[in-house]
C-alpha cells in the first residue's frame, strides 16, 4: 500500500491516493456499532420519529449525558409535536433548561407547529418536506431521515467528520465549517442499500463520539485503525486554521444564560431590577438581554417587566 499523501489545506477533504475505500470502511465500523453501541432512548424503536428529532435538536453543541435528563423530561410532557405546539413557546425555553443555545427551544417548538399544521401531526418522511421544517437544516433533515426512517443520506455531524477526515483524508481534523468537498466525500462513501447506509450513519458518528475522539484518541480499540490514512502518515499534526475554542465564561453567551435562568424559574413577569442583579457589567447585561428580546426568547412588556414569549 502506497503511504497516503497530506492533502492541502485548500482541498482539506479530498482523499489521497492509497485512501480506504467506503465499502473497506462499512462492514468493520457497523460490526464494531452493533457490539459497542450505547443504548441510549433515541434509539430504541419506541422513541419514533418524533423522539429521535427531539434528540438531534438538543444534541447539537451538548454532550449526550446533559442532554439525557432533559429529554426524558420533555417526552413524557410532549409525547407527540402537536403536544409541543399546543404550548406557548415560552414554555419550551423554560423546559430547556440549561442545555444552552436556547433558540434550538423555540426552533424545535416552530417545526411542531409547522408538522400540526402541514403534516397532520407526523414527522413527515420525505427528506425535502423535513428541509421545509422551520429551525431545520441540511444536517437535522439528514439525521431523522436516516436515523427514524432507514434512509440513505449523508449525515455529517462533528465527529463523523472527523471520523472521515482522519481515516479517509488522512488530517487530524475537518475544517471549521463544513465544505462541498466533505459532502462530496460523504456521498461517495454511502452504502448503497438504503439499511446499510443508515447503519453506517449511526456507527461512524458514534465511532468519533466514544474512539476516534477530538483529543486522546483510541486507535487501538479502534475496527480501522489499519486503514486508517492518518495513522498511517503518522499522525501528522494539525497544520490548517486555527480550531475555533468554545469559550464561555466572562461571554454575553453566560449573561444570556444567567437572564433566561431568572425568567425560566419565574411564571409571572419580572421586573428589570431582578434582572439587573445576575450581571455586574451594565452594558453587557442590557446587551445580552436586547440580544434575547431580538432572538424571541424574552418578550418585553409594558412597565420594565420581561417574560419567556407567550406567542
Amino acid at each position: 500500500m502506497t503511504a497516503p499523501t497530506k492533502p492541502s489545506v485548500s482541498s482539506p477533504a479530498k482523499a489521497p491516493s492509497g485512501s480506504p475505500r467506503g465499502e473497506d470502511l462499512h462492514s468493520p465500523v457497523v460490526d464494531w456499532f452493533d457490539d459497542n453501541a450505547r443504548d441510549l432512548p433515541w434509539r430504541r424503536p419506541e422513541a419514533g420519529p418524533w423522539g429521535v428529532m427531539v434528540s438531534e435538536f438538543m444534541l447539537q453543541q451538548t454532550p449526550v449525558n446533559r442532554v439525557l435528563p432533559v429529554y426524558e423530561q420533555w417526552l413524557t410532557r410532549w409525547p407527540r409535536p402537536a403536544d409541543l405546539a399546543k404550548d406557548a413557546p415560552g414554555e419550551a425555553v423554560r423546559a430547556w433548561g440549561r442545555l444552552g443555545y436556547p433558540r434550538r427551544a423555540l426552533r424545535l417548538h416552530g417545526a411542531a407547529v409547522a408538522i400540526a399544521e402541514r403534516h397532520g401531526g407526523d414527522v413527515p418522511t420525505d427528506h425535502a418536506q423535513l428541509l421545509a421544517l422551520p429551525g431545520i437544516g441540511e444536517y437535522t433533515a439528514a439525521a431523522v431521515a436516516s436515523f427514524a426512517y432507514g434512509q440513505r443520506h449523508p449525515v455529517l455531524d462533528t465527529n463523523v467528520r472527523r471520523v472521515l477526515a482522519r481515516a479517509v483524508t488522512g488530517v487530524q481534523y475537518p475544517p471549521n465549517a463544513t465544505t462541498a468537498a466533505e459532502r462530496k466525500l460523504a456521498r461517495a462513501l454511502l452504502p448503497d442499500d438504503e439499511s446499510t447506509a443508515a447503519r453506517w450513519a449511526a456507527a461512524s458518528m458514534e465511532l468519533g463520539a466514544l474512539v476516534c475522539t477530538a483529543k486522546n484518541e483510541s486507535c487501538h480499540r479502534c475496527p480501522i485503525a489499519a486503514q486508517c490514512a492518518w495513522r498511517l502518515a503518522g499522525k501528522p499534526e494539525h497544520d490548517g486554521p486555527p480550531r475555533r475554542g468554545q469559550t464561555y465564561a466572562g461571554t454575553d453567551r453566560q449573561v444570556r444564560g444567567k437572564l433566561l435562568a431568572v425568567l425560566r424559574e419565574a411564571h409571572t413577569p419580572v421586573p428589570q431590577a431582578a434582572l439587573d442583579r445576575v450581571w455586574h457589567e451594565p452594558v453587557q447585561r442590557a446587551r445580552a438581554l436586547d440580544g434575547l428580546v431580538a432572538d424571541g426568547l424574552v418578550e418585553p412588556l409594558p412597565g420594565g417587566t420581561y417574560r419567556l414569549p407567550l406567542a
